[in-house]
Parts: structure tokens; C-alpha cells; sequence
């Protein structure tokens, strides 16, 4: 029979987890203060399956917590940074992206003024040979500082007059009419 396993500490440890889980959840880190919640019910010799029913997490879960805890102390419950897959373009590559994209559509050879996500992937496979979904293009452009530009619809000979006269008279009558209702 296995023997059940708590977190190592005390009264005083306890005390000192509160605090920073205090902290974590004033920290906006609301999972991290969640794994300190867990440890500290260990501490207090509840089992591995009390703590995952309370906190709605797996045993599993809970139960690599407290052996992080055991092994590594405070450090092993914070968050860790998320790599993510390694970018494919170099820091060389993408301050050349930003000074084509600084020098615009036009000065590269394209017939457009204006960039869009799907030609920036096409451009970007041309120089560098990577393909890049339009929507992680998206991604990247904004964290090399520049933001996507939402065109917006305007008629160029467009007759103020005949506008407020078509939305004042005209278009009411194309909504539906309510029923007369019989008194």
C-alpha cells in the first residue's frame, strides 16, 4: 500500500503561503494562487483527493504539485514562461522585415498602397522562405510596432442633402410596419 503523501512544512510555512498567495491573486495570477492553495491544504494533512474535489482539478494535478513543492519550494509553483514553438525568423531577419514594411507596399515593387496580411506572408516566404499563416503575420507585425489599419467606407461624390433625405424618408418606409392594433 502507498503511502499518502502531504507537503512538506508547518504553521509557520502555512502563514507565509497565505501571504503570497494573497499576493498572487492581487498579482491578477490566479492560478498560481490556486497551486499555493493546494500545497497549503496539504500542509494541513488533507488528502490529494479532498484537494482536487475543493479546488476542481485533477489528482493528478494536484498530486504533481506537492511533489514540485517537495522537491523545489516556492519557485516550482510559479509560472513558468510558455516558449511556444521557436520563432523562424531571426531578430536580423525581422529588423529587415520592419524596414520593408516601413518603406511600404510601393517601394518593395507592388502595385498596391497598402499592406495587408496575405501579401506580408507572401512577402515574407519570398525573402526569408518561411510560410506564415496571414493571422500569425497579424501577431507579428503588431510586435514589431505597427498597428492594422481598418479601411472605412465613404462615397467620394456623395450628396450630403440626398443622404439625409433618403434616411429620413425614404428608408423608414422600407422597415416593416407595425400592426394597427384593434381597440
Amino acid at each position: 500500500m502507498k503511502a499518502i503523501l502531504y507537503a512538506k512544512g508547518n504553521k509557520r510555512t502555512i502563514d507565509n503561503l497565505n501571504e503570497l498567495r494573497k499576493n498572487a491573486l492581487h498579482d491578477n495570477a490566479p492560478r498560481v494562487a490556486q497551486r499555493i492553495h493546494g500545497v497549503m491544504l496539504s500542509i494541513e494533512k488533507y488528502s490529494v483527493g479532498d484537494i482536487a474535489t475543493v479546488l476542481h482539478q485533477h489528482r493528478s494535478t494536484v498530486h504533481s504539485w506537492i511533489i514540485l513543492w517537495n522537491q523545489h519550494g516556492i519557485n516550482a509553483l510559479f509560472e513558468g514562461h510558455r516558449s511556444g514553438r521557436p520563432a523562424q525568423l531571426t531578430e536580423t531577419d525581422q529588423e529587415k522585415l520592419y524596414d520593408i514594411i516601413e518603406s511600404g507596399p510601393v517601394a518593395y515593387g507592388l502595385n498596391t498602397g497598402v499592406w495587408t496580411s496575405p501579401i506580408i506572408s507572401h512577402v515574407i516566404y519570398e525573402e526569408f522562405n518561411v510560410k506564415y499563416h496571414p493571422g500569425h503575420v497579424r501577431k507579428m507585425i503588431k510586435n514589431l510596432g505597427f498597428s492594422v489599419q481598418r479601411p472605412t467606407t465613404q462615397l467620394i461624390r456623395a450628396d450630403k442633402k440626398a443622404q439625409n433625405r433618403w434616411i429620413r424618408y425614404t428608408y423608414p418606409n422600407f422597415k416593416k410596419k407595425q400592426k394597427m392594433k384593434m381597440l
